[in-house]
């Protein structure tokens, strides 16, 4: 409909509502079905958004409390200053199903048939039970549990202290005839199942936040290329779990979450209603594409919360998405040659998001406008922004949710104990490591350092990166949240147990980073490439000095193209490393990254770009024993004249064997123009495009693992 909700409305709506509720009856009369009931909705949204919500069909005052009502549980806070609109209407009719097609079954006897006697593992014990055929049990057979029901394609337990009865229909009916057994509270002490069960928990928080933001979201880097991650933290900003999404944010969250507490308590603390934004690179973030949306949660006003409940923090929950256009010098936020900070896009400190349940739209547009190389799509930003925040208030419910079945002292304290079991995880693997180093070579000639030290007696090891090349003018600094972040997924991926990745996985490792290094830059060193180029470089220098695997790509594969209409960013995957007893696999994205490239349908649906082939690149991974992964070869044809930048690494250097294995293929880029022509691309470089020029990629394979 797309139409204003006003108090004009109504009749217009019900026009429409009667056609559809005629077509709907007639499709129910002819299926041979009277209408039961009819349920109206119209689906509301706030004007400018994408997210619409259906409510009742009534007066209009009480469509937009229900909107309301509806919206504020879903993101937080409402939007009174912009026009409610009816997307569209629905009708949805409901049949009228006649019990009478449902025959009485006689019963041929009285009592159930005869058993059999069979062995059952039940109330923490071995015993006979009896078991009976469904297709021999009639009308009034009861039977007492405990007892096996068996049929052919379905099993019955009936527990003790229960009775199957069968009705008149040939209905299967249990029924509780004995009080249900005292159970015995949850407490804080670590029980082995509970802490699964919590484990289970905390993550299925996270992954239900990242539900709720994909569902929301407008951008296609985060709807379509899952390029973000929601995780739950402890009241200091400690990991607790998260969802499978995207280590190198994962790993970082707490830096940004750790500043923000600490930065906020210095001006006042926080409030309950308020939301908090920043990608600040100098105060726990990353780059500037990638904006954290922090939520303190308060459980004062949890109903049956336990005692200790009040105005204090009991946690945070944040997501982080990559916003595919933030500003900077090239469209798409990822410039090649950025050599200061501002030309990365725009820089957001600390900044309230939400404050008493509004979301402060205006002034966060301006922000975005308002740098020196401001976003070029601010609404889109916003919109994404709004996703964040209902992801967020998803884990807010959640929590709360939690609190109110085990009490918030319960909670509390499986949040300590699923950190202490991973820190205890992450021990038991550190006696079977060994000392050991490398330096790490980029294309550009840094280097990175790292020496591993262990002790086996005490289970701690050392991550020393003394050595490390000083910051770089360009921006390949990363800041040391990456590098931690580096450290945290390596040691995570060495421990075989379901554990969720969290801040215990640090608990039993120090890390060295000096000041004045490329891995702890300060303001206002560029960084556009350090959480996406320089994290893979960390990570392939902690497996070559432990000694654990060959190097996969080693590098992201960053790829941005765009104008001023169009902004679009996608990682590109390669091929993985061979390790030990296993082949790398063929074009997968690696290690600090695990997002996923857009469908082509939607890319070319949204971009003005003709997708013209993804394929492997055969022999492209080292030899070896194991033989390293593959790359990828991906063509993209512009369908008007845009730029394009790239950001990559192993175009100099290749991805590294190990144990005699083979390095991989370095990678390499060109454009292909309209007039046959080609210009090749250096790993870091960007190039205007014309209509009907293609852009070819072509990514590193995997290193092979032992000599062939």
């Amino acid at each position: 409909m797309e139409a204003p909700l006003s108090e004009d409305l109504p009749p217009e709506l019900s026009a429409i509502l009667g056609r559809l509720e005629r077509d709907a009856g007639d499709e129910l009369r002819d299926e041979g079905m009277g209408v039961k009931g009819v349920l109206r909705r119209a689906h509301l949204r706030y004007a400018g958004t994408d997210t619409a919500l259906p409510v009742r069909v009534g007066a209009v005052q009480a469509m937009v409390a229900e909107f309301e009502e509806v919206y504020r549980r879903r993101f937080s806070f409402l939007m009174r200053d912009k026009q409610i609109v009816v997307e569209a209407v629905s009708v949805e009719a409901v049949g009228d199903l006649d019990r009478a097609a449902e025959v009485p079954v006689r019963s041929g006897r009285g009592g159930p048939a005869e058993p059999v006697g069979v062995r059952m593992y039940g109330g923490g014990a071995w015993r006979e039970v009896d078991l009976y055929r469904r297709e021999e049990l009639r009308p009034g057979d009861t039977v007492a549990g405990p007892a096996i029901i068996a049929e052919a394609n379905a099993t019955t337990v009936v527990d003790a202290g229960w009775h199957a009865t069968v009705n008149e229909l040939g209905h299967l009916l249990l029924t509780r005839v004995a009080p249900r057994p005292g159970g015995h509270g949850v407490g804080t002490g670590a029980d082995p199942v509970m802490l699964e069960i919590f484990n289970n928990l905390f993550m299925s928080i996270a992954e239900q936040m990242g539900v709720r933001l994909r569902s929301t979201a407008h951008s296609v880097n985060i709807k379509e290329r899952l390029d973000f991650s929601c995780a739950i933290f402890d009241a200091d900003g400690s990991l607790i779990a998260n969802a499978p999404h995207i280590p190198v944010h994962l790993g970082s969250m707490g830096a940004s979450i750790g500043e923000l507490i600490r930065r906020r308590r210095a001006t006042g603390g926080m409030r309950p209603g308020q939301v908090y934004a920043l990608n600040d690179p100098y105060h726990g973030g990353t780059h500037l594409p990638d904006v954290t949306v922090v939520t303190p949660v308060f459980v004062k006003d949890v109903e049956s919360a336990s005692a200790g409940g009040d105005d204090e923090i009991s946690f945070f929950v944040a997501s982080r998405g990559h916003h595919a256009e933030i500003g900077g010098i090239t469209p798409g936020s990822m410039p090649a040659f950025s050599t200061r900070v501002e030309e990365e896009g725009v820089l957001i400190d600390n900044w309230l998001l939400v404050e008493g349940g509004r979301m402060r739209e205006a002034e966060t547009v301006e922000l975005l406008r308002s740098a020196v190389h401001p976003s070029r799509n601010p609404l889109d930003n916003v919109a994404d922004l709004r996703a964040q925040i209902a992801a967020n208030e998803k884990g807010v419910q959640e929590l709360h949710g939690m609190v109110r079945h085990f009490g918030l002292d319960v909670v509390h304290a499986y949040m300590r104990h699923v950190q202490d079991n991973a820190e205890e995880a992450v021990r038991q693997v550190i006696t079977a490591l060994r000392d050991g180093s490398y330096a790490y070579e980029l294309d550009s000639g840094a280097l990175i350092r790292v020496a591993i030290r262990v002790d086996r007696q005490a289970r701690t090891a050392e991550i020393d990166f003394t050595g490390t090349s000083p910051g770089l003018a360009g921006n390949f600094n990363a800041p040391s949240s990456v590098a931690v972040a580096a450290v945290l997924y390596v040691f995570r991926t060495l421990v075989a147990e379901d554990i969720p990745l969290n801040a215990g996985c640090l608990t039993p490792i120090h890390i060295t980073i000096p000041p004045g290094t490329m891995l702890s830059p300060e303001y206002p060193a560029a960084v556009a490439a350090g959480n996406v180029e320089t994290s893979q470089a960390v990570t392939g220098a902690l497996y070559a000095a432990l000694g654990v695997m060959a190097e996969g790509s080693g590098t992201m594969n960053n790829v941005t193209f765009g104008n001023e209409n169009h902004q679009y960013y996608e990682t590109v995957a390669s091929g993985s490393g061979a390790g030990n007893g296993f082949d790398g696999a063929d074009v997968v994205q690696t290690h600090m990254t695990n997002s996923r490239l857009t469908d082509p349908e939607v890319l070319e649906w949204r971009y003005p770009v003709l997708l013209e082939g993804h394929e492997i690149r055969r022999g492209s991974g080292g030899a070896g024993r194991w033989r390293g992964g593959d790359g990828a070869r991906r063509r993209i044809r512009f369908l008007e004249p845009m730029t394009v930048t790239t950001l990559s690494s192993h175009r100099r250097v290749p991805p590294y064997g190990m144990a005699g294995g083979e390095p991989g293929a370095l990678g390499r880029q060109w454009v292909e123009h309209a007039d046959g022509s080609a210009t090749p691309m250096k790993g870091c470089d960007s190039l205007p495009v014309d209509t009907g020029d293609v852009f070819v990629v072509e990514t590193p394979g995997g290193g092979g693992y032992g000599a062939d």
